[in-house]
């Protein structure tokens, strides 16, 4: 794509994110700070709509950008905008921690991530076998269920329910929790399950059986954590309030989704990777039901070790040069808090 082309693409990309009407080559003429003659326009935005890059919805009409014409935008502007922050007001009091309950924490990172971008908020909560803990403790409720009480290098807690296989006493679990305490600190329950499987041997005489039940309990509730994700949301009602930008058929899908939140987790599951902030948009997205939206999202944690994801969904038309530093922003301030810098 020439310079010509790549500025025609650009313009006409940017006000029908602003405006959402099709746009002619007469406005691009108007607007287009190089002299180039509405013909010449016209023939770039007819090469364009070739291309794939934009399309008529009716003959008579100006041009709409396609899937493709976006996703070419996106790359072209996605490294500036990654790092321009002077239009993210967002504080570091935005995302203070003075809740002490990760759950509540997290609700609250996805309305500021909602009201920010005025979109869907969302963030995928994280595995607790891969946090740092500080302190630990586990109490039997049942002869098959153990709770996993677990406090955070930044002091947020962390409650979970594991099932087990092998029968502890209380005393037992209070023991382990000891043990655990005083020498893996700091650790994550991964590291503790990976290190006691290899010094078993050491602990054959005298505490096999009690190592071993150790191991199994881990072992039971790190499966468990993989096939299973909390997701909080934030924002619906500001998609309901965008009805002109989505078929209001696939609005309801989408909703229906929403509710059943274990599919959509593992939808945004499947998108987490090492990038800083990924962008999907309409069909890339692979479901139907979502064709209309984009996906803007990010990992938080570090830079070799992912925690869970967050990020925003909306329609296709979004800010993205606002909403990609948002996440991104985001998503480093949510590692930071929680004890991790990317």
């Amino acid at each position: 794509m020439n310079e010509k082309e790549r500025k025609i693409l650009s313009l006409t990309v940017e006000h029908y994110l602003h405006l959402g009407t099709p746009i002619s080559s007469g406005y691009i003429a108007g607007i287009l700070d190089i002299s180039v003659s509405p013909a010449t326009i016209r023939n770039i935005m007819a090469s364009l709509g070739t291309k794939g890059y934009l399309f008529q919805p009716h003959t008579s009409a100006g041009r709409i950008p396609s899937d493709k014409g976006l996703r070419f935008y996106v790359n072209d502007l996605f490294e500036a905008a990654l790092h321009t922050t002077k239009n993210i007001k967002l504080s570091l009091d935005d995302l203070s921690s003075d809740q002490r309950d990760l759950d509540s924490y997290l609700l609250h990172v996805s309305t500021v991530l909602s009201e920010q971008s005025n979109n869907l908020g969302f963030v995928l909560s994280p595995r607790i076998s891969r946090m740092k803990f500080k302190h630990l403790r586990f109490i039997k409720i049942s002869e098959e269920k153990v709770m996993i009480i677990l406090i955070t290098v930044s002091d947020l807690v962390l409650t979970e329910i594991a099932s087990s296989k092998s029968y502890f006493t209380q005393r037992e679990l209070d023991n382990a929790s000891q043990y655990l305490n005083e020498n893996f600190s700091g650790k994550n329950l991964l590291t503790v399950r990976e290190f006691l499987r290899k010094e078993l041997p050491k602990y054959r005489v005298q505490y096999e059986d009690s190592i071993q039940k150790l191991i199994s309990l881990l072992k039971s509730y790190i499966f468990e954590e993989e096939v299973k994700s909390q997701i909080f949301l934030q924002g619906t009602s500001k998609l309901l309030e965008k009805p002109e930008l989505f078929q209001m058929e696939r609005l309801q899908s989408l909703f229906q989704n929403f509710e059943q939140r274990a599919k959509l987790a593992k939808l945004l599951s499947d998108f987490i990777s090492l990038d800083d902030v990924k962008v999907l948009i309409g069909t890339e997205l692979n479901l139907p039901d979502i064709s209309d939206c984009a996906l803007v999202l990010s990992h938080y944690g570090s830079n070799n070790e992912i925690l869970g994801s967050l990020g925003i969904i909306g329609p296709k038309r979004i800010s993205y040069k606002h909403i990609i530093p948002l996440v991104n922003s985001v998503a480093k301030k949510l590692s930071a808090t929680i004890g991790y810098s990317q």
